[in-house]
């Protein structure tokens, strides 16, 4: 496998230097500062490529192979006259990727948020803190923070009532930074935080959009990129939504298995394939993970290893936890991607088949406590998870 860091550009607090002492060799990154739908020009791609790979002939090299992520323009989401322009500047910026000789791109199809939390720094019993979702706190948001427009239907009077309690108890301050955590500011997002009043008017546009509509959408969207991405030979890897179920009244359509055999049926495209996120589709107790990493193993051009463990008494509460220690069996991941790389190199030349893995969401620990970090995306924590996963990596590979 080929192990990869996220790199969020210069002003990463985790500089290309710590990378290098990971020994990770592959960089994942974007074009952070380009706004959605403009096109990725080549100039600015190479410029990009040779910040990250300017010191490869002194220093251990690293090279800018994943992107993560070109973003997709709402217009194409919601299906809007006129979305074809932005569709066809997703493409240019492909084309443009390829011609640098980037030719892995992660994206998703989210309606207006990307990956969502309540707490960004849950104090763990290590006193290591970590990402949380708890669904309790998130219908308090909703219900009573945004107020959003019939929001009362998709929770149960219990529920309504715990959120109810739960929003009583919190101070102003705390009002505000739960609401911060959800609509402002996420790594990856690529546009202006969210008011309260401008969220609400986003999700006003998802009205009459359903499951049938976004999936129509997105599958309108690939079958227009994919030729051309299997041209260049682009591989994309949609990554899945986080969480992996509707939520605010929008539609999520990439959250199980059998979302992905509908893509797939849709788009058989070979250059149609997955990020596999591991925490994010186990984060979903029906998701089987090394089943999945099995059924879709073709498909899988990037994973992202992390695992969450669920609250026992609300499973769509959760929190991320230690790399292999969690509700999702690592270990098995990992072998079913490690048997389908032998599978790859056994039906071609035995080049390009290896998996591009990175560690994903780490806990605050140890020197980075206190220091400003992207949130999930200290350096420590991520260092100890990739040095496990290596682990499982090197053990399953002497005995494969």
């Amino acid at each position: 496998m080929r192990e990869s860091w996220r790199w969020f550009g210069p002003n990463d607090p985790v500089t290309l230097d710590d990378i290098r002492q990971t020994g990770a060799t592959d960089v994942v990154s974007a074009l952070h500062d380009v706004p959605t739908g403009d096109v990725w020009t080549v100039d600015e791609i190479r410029q990009y490529k040779s910040n990250i790979e300017s010191g490869n002939d002194e220093h251990s090299p690293l090279t800018w192979s994943v992107v993560e992520s070109i973003p997709v323009h709402e217009d194409v989401k919601l299906g809007r006259d006129g979305c074809e322009t932005y569709i066809d500047s997703w493409i240019t910026s492909m084309e443009n990727l390829a011609k640098c000789g980037v030719k892995i791109i992660c994206y998703n199809f989210m309606p207006v948020i990307d990956w969502t939390r309540t707490d960004l720094g849950y104090r763990l019993s290590s006193g290591a803190y970590a990402l949380r979702f708890d669904q309790k706190k998130f219908a308090a948001f909703d219900l009573f923070i945004l107020r959003r427009a019939n929001a009362e239907a998709d929770y149960s009077k219990i529920e309504i009532a715990e959120a109810k309690n739960i929003y009583s108890t919190l101070s102003l301050d705390e009002r505000d930074e739960l609401t911060n955590n959800i609509i402002a500011g996420l790594p990856g997002k690529m546009t202006d935080s969210y008011t309260l009043a401008d969220f609400r008017k986003a999700l006003a546009q998802y009205e009459n959009v359903g499951h049938k509509e976004l999936r129509a959408n997105l599958y309108r969207f690939l079958a227009k990129v994919l030729p051309r991405a299997e041209a260049l030979g682009v591989r994309l890897a949609i990554h899945p939504d986080d969480p992996p179920r509707d939520m605010l009244g929008l539609p999520r359509v990439i959250c199980t298995a059998e979302d992905l055999d509908k893509l797939f049926t849709d788009q058989p495209n070979p250059a149609n394939g997955i990020t596999l996120c591991v925490g994010t589709y186990g984060s979903r107790p029906d998701n089987d993970l090394p089943a999945m990493a099995r059924r879709f193993g073709s498909r899988i051009h990037f994973a992202h290893l992390r695992g969450v463990s669920r609250d026992a008494d609300e499973q769509r509460s959760f929190y991320e936890a230690n790399h292999l220690d969690s509700d999702i069996d690592m270990v098995s991941v990992v072998r079913e991607l490690l048997a389908e790389e032998r599978q790859r190199a056994q039906a071609s030349d035995g080049t390009g088949n290896e998996i591009f893995i990175r560690p994903d969401h780490g806990h605050q620990m140890m020197d980075d406590i206190g220091k400003a970090v992207n949130p999930g995306y200290s350096g420590i924590g991520r260092l100890k998870g990739l040095a496990e996963v290596r682990g499982v990596i090197r053990a399953l590979s002497a005995t494969m």
